[in-house]
């Protein structure tokens, strides 16, 4: 989900004021909040599980990309040996 300028950018000061509401927002929206000062971006503030699964979908995708240049340099093995490696039957 996409930030929305109107909803998701806050000065710092406000994350001070009343942080619970920040929290709140970031967990009802699951978009991240940019915190400002002097006009300027300094955190963002996201949901632990937005951010899990963001973590979880970064490495992934890095582990496929890996696997594809893996594949495209000649360094692959067979079911089988894949299986033996991991301790399948």
């Amino acid at each position: 989900m996409g930030t929305k300028f109107s909803e998701d950018i806050i000065p710092l000061s406000d994350l001070k004021v009343n942080p619970g509401k920040v929290v709140s927002h970031v967990n009802e929206t699951h978009r991240p909040v940019l915190l400002t000062s002097r006009g300027r971006g300094v955190a963002v503030v996201q949901s632990l599980d937005e951010y899990e699964n963001e973590t979880a979908k970064r490495a992934f995708m890095q582990d496929v990309v890996e696997g594809l240049m893996d594949l495209e340099e000649g360094r692959d093995l067979s079911l089988k040996d894949v299986k033996k490696r991991l301790g399948l039957k």
